[in-house]
C-alpha cells in the first residue's frame, strides 16, 4: 500500500469514527431526553387534573345557577302579557265606584284580588310609587314633565300613570309617572 493509500484509509477510518461518535452522541441525548423525572412528569398530571376539575366545578355552579335563573324567570312572559290585564281591572274598579254598585264593585273586586294574589304568589311584587316621592331614573319612567303646582313638587312625581312590577329581584315593567318640571 502506498503511502496515499495508507492516508486516505487513515482519513476515511477517522471520518467513520466521528461518525460513530456522533450517532452515539445522538442516541445519549435522545436517552436523557427520554429519562425524565416521574415527579415532574407527576406534577404535570396533577396540575392537569387541577385545572380539569376546576373547569368542571364552574360548569356545574353555572349550570346550577342559569336553572334557577330560569325556574325564577319562567313565567315571565306569561306574567308580563297579564300585567295589562291587572289594570284593567284597577280601571274597571275606579268607573264602578263612580256608579256606586256595591254588589257589582264587591264581585270585581273579588275577582281582581284572586288574580293579584295568584301573580304574587308566583313571584310578582308590586312597586310602590305615590305622589310627592322622589323621581329616580333609574325606577321610574317619565312619561311627561309639567309645571309644578307647588314648589314642594318640583322634580318629584306628581301623578302615577301605570304601576310598575317586580318579578323576584327583576324590573319587569317600570312604574310610568309624570314628573313635576322646575
Amino acid at each position: 500500500m502506498s503511502t496515499e493509500e495508507k492516508i486516505k484509509d487513515e482519513a476515511e477510518q477517522a471520518k467513520d469514527a466521528t461518525v460513530s461518535k456522533n450517532e452515539k452522541s445522538e442516541e445519549n441525548t435522545v436517552d436523557e431526553k427520554k429519562e425524565v423525572n416521574p415527579e415532574e412528569v407527576l406534577q404535570k398530571e396533577k396540575e392537569k387534573y387541577l385545572r380539569l376539575f376546576a373547569e368542571f366545578e364552574n360548569y356545574k355552579k353555572r349550570t346550577t345557577k342559569e336553572r334557577i335563573e330560569l325556574y325564577r324567570t319562567a313565567g315571565q312572559d306569561i306574567i308580563t302579557s297579564l300585567l295589562p290585564v291587572l289594570d284593567d281591572f284597577d280601571r274597571g274598579l275606579s268607573e264602578i265606584k263612580k256608579v256606586k254598585d256595591k254588589e257589582l264593585l264587591k264581585g270585581m273586586q273579588l275577582i281582581n284580588d284572586k288574580l293579584a294574589s295568584t301573580l304574587e304568589q308566583k313571584g310578582l311584587e308590586k312597586i310602590e310609587v305615590k305622589s310627592g316621592d322622589v323621581f329616580d331614573a333609574d325606577t321610574h319612567e317619565a312619561i311627561t314633565q309639567i309645571p309644578a303646582p307647588t314648589d314642594d313638587l318640583k322634580g318629584k312625581i306628581i301623578d302615577v300613570i301605570e304601576k310598575g312590577y317586580k318579578l323576584g329581584d327583576k324590573t319587569i315593567r317600570y312604574p310610568k309617572v309624570v314628573i313635576g318640571q322646575s
